[in-house]
């Protein structure tokens, strides 16, 4: 994978991808719980009320039969749908339609389960109820905090569980599930009681009288919070009597509903027997309903047999008996199962909330990645062929390149990188093809410039001594003129070598560069004249104070003497050859100034080449090496200086050599 760029690139996609499904799956979560947990915050209220109400009418039927109409009256009002399940998963009701009906799947998880006989085993109360609604009206009002706990199950304000130290004593409602026209009669029972009560008391707070006999006294205390006080009892009214109570309330409204006289003898029994059997001592008290409770002997203080008071001890008094414990649970489970509904699952709100590592949410996931996965798939495809395919034409041009097909060019398009990169390898392959051709002219012009003397030599020699050139001093003249010339190629071919490897030696001291270029011009004089070129060196416009240079003068001669070679040589008869000299602030200009054929603008810019020669033909009188400009431009530069040619064609040229001025410093 490595050596492939596409399968890199398709699996960095791949994995791009994959991050960002997980990340935004993560996010999309976190920010839905987030926002969704003020929803929760407010449905929650609406769930507990689904609970308890349900959980009535588990307690008040022996089945979920006829549930379907309180199911939608409860979604109606909660404005949210409602499901009850068997513990199997079987559908009994549901406010959104039947199963099979085209209803939406319930959500994996149930709200709650209603189980009345576990959730009354396990003391399930609330101290805020409405106490009209037990009573069979319409009104809401609350009992406050501090009055006695209200079972959801039963529906009434008598307690039916009592616990003494850590052992439930159970005990059953007088009003639970009592018939309709029995709750009829026993309203109007009550608002005639809480009349009479109010005018016994003579008091304006409102008095309270349940379906069960309880009565209440609730009156404002005048406190700045505007707080309202709650008597348990219209005898802890100041001003109130027993009397009071037994003139206004009836007797009627303590008696017991038939179902609850009949839980209440079988929760006994059961009890009873349970006990017997395992012989804990127990004491079966009534209390002022008529109705019994079951209280192992340690909680009575030792009393015996039926009482008609509750001597039941204070909670924490005693220490629970497992065994009676286990009675009494076991009793209340098998005297309640045959008066309560089955267990069932409660579903509220909608469809599940979408997780998406969960459930349909997981299938969901995996069904959007790999759509996610697919496009990116065929994407980075498609866009990797794209962008291999510049890559893969430039590795074939190298490859080509390697082989020796220099003039191999990549065609490519747009602006991008790789485009960039095809047109840098085509620069250099312009470049490599140039320098090609060039190495091969060089090896032609070498080979020309060795072989013309070479030759000479050999023919004269070779006359020479078959007799028919006699060997006299202008022989021998023209044989020194020959070795001369080889003698200057492989000089410049050896300077060359050592100016690419960086390994010229320089001896650089202080010297006049008027006096250097008196020198050269000399050297040049004889040249010049029998070509007819009027060759001359220029002063200075100064005080004729030397032009001092730290340099090489042996070099700076061969680069002088290159430049004046080459104007006398491209000046035609009766054209001038003028070498200046000047300062031009910190720096000392050798200037060769000639009127010749100049040189064509398209050639200026190569014209430093090594082998590089404006004039193409291989002639003895203005043909080259090529190599003479090329070593200049090394001489001037590896001693800090710089050359600069300007030409006209037909008009002359001028090559410029700057070298910085040395001022030595005088000793007081």
């Amino acid at each position: 994978m490595r050596r492939s760029l596409f399968l890199r690139l398709l699996g960095l996609s791949l994995a791009v991808a994959v991050f960002a499904i997980g990340a935004t799956a993560w996010l999309t979560t976190r920010e839905t719980s987030e926002r969704f947990r003020g929803e929760f915050e407010r449905t929650l209220e609406a769930d507990t009320f689904l609970y308890l109400q349900l959980a009535s009418y588990a307690s008040a039927h022996d089945s979920w039969d006829d549930v379907e109409q309180t199911v939608a009256e409860l979604a109606e009002r909660t404005g949210r749908r409602v499901a009850l399940t068997t513990m199997d998963g079987d559908v009994v009701a549901d406010s959104a339609g039947a199963a099979g009906d085209g209803a939406p799947p319930l959500p994996s998880a149930p709200t709650a389960e209603i189980d009345a006989v576990a959730a009354g085993d396990s003391g399930l109360s609330a101290t805020s109820v409405a106490i009209d609604e037990l009573q069979g009206t319409e009104m809401e009002s609350t009992v406050p905090a501090g009055g006695e706990l209200m079972s959801p199950l039963l529906g009434t304000a008598s307690t039916s569980i009592v616990a003494v130290g850590a052992a439930p004593i159970y005990d059953v409602s007088p009003t639970w599930r009592m018939s309709d026209a029995e709750l009829e009669r026993r309203k109007r029972l009550t608002q005639d009681a809480e009349e009479c009560l109010q005018k016994a008391l003579g008091t304006d707070d409102d008095v309270v009288v349940s379906i069960g006999g309880e009565v209440f006294s609730v009156h404002t205390s005048g406190d700045s919070d505007g707080t309202a006080d709650v008597f348990q009892s219209v005898e802890d009214v100041p001003g109130a009597s027993g009397d009071v109570l037994d003139r206004c309330v009836p007797e009627v409204l303590y008696e017991p509903s038939e179902p609850a006289q009949e839980l209440n003898d079988d929760l006994v029994r059961r009890t009873s027997e349970c006990l017997d059997e395992a012989g804990v001592p127990y004491s079966v008290v009534r209390n002022g309903n008529g109705m019994k409770v079951v209280v192992p002997e340690a909680t009575t203080g030792g009393s015996d047999g039926e009482t008609d008071g509750a001597p039941v001890a204070p909670p924490g008094a005693v220490d629970a008996d497992p065994v009676a414990m286990e009675c009494m649970n076991t009793a209340w489970e098998e005297a309640m199962g045959a008066f309560v509904a089955e267990p069932a699952l409660l579903y509220t709100g909608g469809e599940e909330r979408f997780n998406p590592f969960v459930g349909d949410g997981l299938g969901r996931t995996l069904v959007a990645g790999g759509a996610v996965l697919a496009v990116v798939t065929g994407v980075t495809v498609f866009g990797g062929r794209r962008l291999t395919r510049p890559i893969r034409a430039l590795t074939d041009a190298a490859r080509r390149m390697g082989a020796g097909e220099f003039g191999t060019r990549v065609h490519t398009s747009g602006k991008d990188e790789v485009a960039q990169l095809a047109g840098a390898f085509n620069s250099m392959a312009a470049s490599i093809e140039a320098n090609e051709a060039q190495r091969r002219a060089m090896i032609s012009d070498v080979a020309h410039e060795l072989r013309t003397p070479l030759s000479n030599v050999q023919g004269y020699l070779e006359a020479a001594e078959d007799g028919v050139v006699p060997l006299d001093p202008e022989l021998v003249r023209s044989l020194l003129e020959e070795s001369a010339l080889l003698r200057r190629l492989i000089d410049d071919l050896q300077d060359l070598a050592l100016a690419d490897a960086g390994m010229l030696r320089f001896d650089p001291e202080s010297r006049d560069l008027v006096d250097l270029a008196r020198q050269v011009v000399g050297s040049h004089r004889a040249g010049a004249d029998d070509a007819g070129v009027a060759l001359s060196v220029d002063q200075p416009d100064d005080d004729g104070s030397p032009v001092t240079v730290w340099a090489d003068p042996e070099r700076v001669r061969q680069a002088l003497s290159n430049l004046v070679g080459n104007a006398v040589r491209f000046t035609p008869e009766g054209g001038r050859v003028t070498v200046s000299v000047r300062r031009e602030g910190d720096a000392a200009v050798l200037a060769v100034d000639d009127n010749g054929t100049g040189i064509p603008a398209e050639h200026l810019p190569r014209l430093f080449d090594r082998f590089y020669r404006v004039e193409g033909s291989r002639s003895r009188e203005t043909g080259g090496s090529g190599l003479g400009l090329a070593i200049t431009k090394h001489l001037v530069e590896a001693q800090g200086g710089s050359i600069e040619v300007e030409s006209t064609e037909g008009v002359g040229s001028v090559f410029t050599i700057t070298l910085p001025l040395h001022n030595p410093v005088v000793a007081d």
